[in-house]
């Protein structure tokens, strides 16, 4: 297995990059793994050391995505040391909250490059290889991209680009053998969110909303991407995976006044 992640620091990127090594090491195989950031932080530095104490070829690459050459050269760098890629992982992403008629147009640039136009860079950059490879793509969505999230300017809106980029990719793609699909997390735990969470009363009163009964995990959401990459899923594409603990579906379960069984 040859992959590429972006957003390969704590959190999903990171648990996505544990995961893949645990297959691979389960199922025997060597892997090579590009996990790129923005820069070179000690956590990707930590993350790439532990990965390779796992038996990983780990290729730590740095950009910023917002940047529209940033994604080919990623790419080009992966593909010149591991001669091909399998899988790419689009999962970076910013946000940026902001009424939409306070919006900054250079806020709405920034957040839509990098969370809309970098995962098309990527694609197109990598369909060779993955054509080859007969290989996996998945982005990192949202369940903001699936309906209206007021409060978080261009964030909604990207996101829902990024699950419609993603199915048109799936439709041309197929033909090539190459599988393309979308995960959409719910609530998750993670750096990005880690200052919300430490309110306990916030924790415990979004937990209660959620049909499962807790707050999601980085682990959830890189067991499905490791999933989505697998040859398990090789007859599965241009899918969004919503992984939220039920959460949006239980929305209409909290209208007051809905009627009861008496039965």
């Amino acid at each position: 297995m040859r992959a590429l992640i972006t957003g390969a620091s704590p959190g999903i990127g990171g648990a996505t990059c544990r995961r893949l090594v645990d297959i691979a090491n389960l199922k025997g195989e060597k892997i090579k793994l590009a996990a790129c950031e923005i820069t070179e932080t000690d956590a990707v530095k930590k993350l790439a050391k532990d990965l390779r104490d796992l038996g990983a070829e780990v290729l730590i690459l740095t950009g910023d995505l917002s940047q529209k050459d940033i994604p080919k050269i990623l790419i080009d760098r992966a593909l010149d040391s591991f001669g091909g890629l399998d899988a790419v992982i689009s999962n970076a992403g910013i946000t940026s909250p902001a009424p939409l008629n306070e919006l900054d147009i250079d806020q709405w640039d920034k957040l839509i490059a990098v969370n809309t136009r970098a995962t098309l860079l990527l694609a197109q950059a990598a369909y060779t290889s993955l054509k080859n490879s007969k290989g996996s793509f998945v982005a990192v969505a949202s369940m903001s991209g699936m309906g209206a999230h007021p409060g978080m300017g261009p964030y909604s809106p990207s996101k829902a680009a990024l699950i419609s980029l993603c199915q048109v990719l799936a439709q041309e793609w197929a033909v090539d053998g190459i599988n393309v699909n979308t995960v959409s997390p719910g609530m998750i735990r993670t750096p990005l969110t880690h200052k919300v969470y430490e309110n306990n009363q916030i924790a415990k009163d979004r937990a209660a909303l959620i049909p499962l009964g807790r707050i999601g995990e980085p682990e959830d959401i890189a067991n499905a991407i490791g999933f989505l990459i697998s040859p398990e899923a090789e007859y599965m594409t241009g899918q969004n995976l919503l992984i939220d603990g039920g959460f949006v579906d239980s929305l209409y379960g909290h209208i007051p006044g809905l009627p009861r069984s008496t039965i």
